[in-house]
């Protein structure tokens, strides 16, 4: 397929009609498992979704093969315990948080990321941008009473396990290589299971829900995973990072479409101001040589979303 890809596709168009698809994708995943917390709650899900998308990655890149030194266990591990606790800490959020605003509110970890690896004028822009949206999401005021606080605090958690997620798979993967995933998925999975069984009892293992909660694994990991990296190896690293910004606007979209949430005038203006700080940091910031290519990583490069 690789090769087909490179021979056909001399034009952005293809990869970024994938980069699409994988974000509708993991946007409809977790419409999908959103609508499966009546079943089994939040963390039943999260279990199911990082018990599941380990088995597919593990069949995808056969991380048994790898060699890991002492030194690559410590950072595999914060990359796994990240990768689990944003899967558990969004999805706890999407409970009383509106899709759109769940994501745009964890997109603030790994734009943090990205702006404090600069200091430039312009970047004050976008932090500007960035507080306002936030502002304006937030429960902070009389007038900004629709936004559950819990939910909001659990989605800023899941953005700052992302953030740490970047920071310590760049380190893991260095040393590993894609199948850097697998592992910290599977870090994720031991630690985050038994908490979603615990709380959610024997319902978790009801066979009727099996293929509703592996679709949810194969839109959320598998499927845009694999797009994400063809589109990742043939578009410029700053197309990406643009490209991947638009993602709270589709999971907005994606509430609409298969929730029912809809956003308020404001709601819209503050996701455009989170938006625009996002493709703003992704265009104009020049990383420090300690933090590289931290919009390179596939937003759903954990199995999440």
């Amino acid at each position: 397929m690789s090769t087909l890809l490179k021979s056909t596709s001399p034009s952005p168009l293809l990869p970024v009609t994938l980069l699409v698809i994988a974000m509708i994708s993991i946007q409809g995943g977790a419409s999908l498992a959103k609508l499966l917390f009546p079943l089994v709650g939040a963390p039943g899900i999260t279990a199911l979704r990082l018990g599941l998308g380990t088995l597919i990655l593990f069949a995808i890149f056969k991380p048994w093969r790898m060699r890991l030194s002492p030194g690559n266990r410590l950072p595999l591990l914060v990359y796994g315990l990240a990768l689990g606790s944003m899967n558990y800490l969004f999805y706890m959020s999407i409970r009383t948080v509106p899709l759109g605003i769940a994501v745009a509110l964890e997109f603030t970890g790994p734009l943090a990321v990205s702006m404090l690896s600069s200091r430039r004028p312009i970047d004050f822009l976008w932090v500007t941008l960035a507080v306002l949206g936030l502002y304006f999401l937030l429960p902070l005021g009389e007038n900004i009473g629709s936004i559950d606080v819990s939910g909001a605090l659990f989605a800023l958690g899941a953005g700052a396990c992302w953030a740490v997620y970047i920071i310590a798979g760049q380190k893991a993967g260095s040393n590993n290589g894609h199948g850097t995933v697998a592992l910290g998925s599977l870090v994720g999975a031991l630690i985050f299971c038994p908490i979603g069984i615990m709380q959610s009892g024997l319902a978790i293992f009801s066979p009727s829900l099996l293929p509703l909660a592996l679709a949810v694994a194969v839109l959320s990991s598998a499927l845009p995973y694999s797009l994400e990296m063809v589109a990742l190896t043939r578009l410029p690293t700053r197309t990406f990072g643009t490209l991947m910004s638009i993602e709270p606007a589709m999971a907005a979209l994606s509430g609409m479409i298969f929730l029912n949430e809809h956003l308020t005038l404001t709601q819209w203006l503050a996701l455009a101001a989170i938006i625009s700080a996002s493709m703003g940091a992704t265009m104009t910031i020049k990383p420090k040589p300690n933090i590289q290519d931290v919009d390179t990583k596939p937003r759903h490069q954990h199995v999440k979303k």
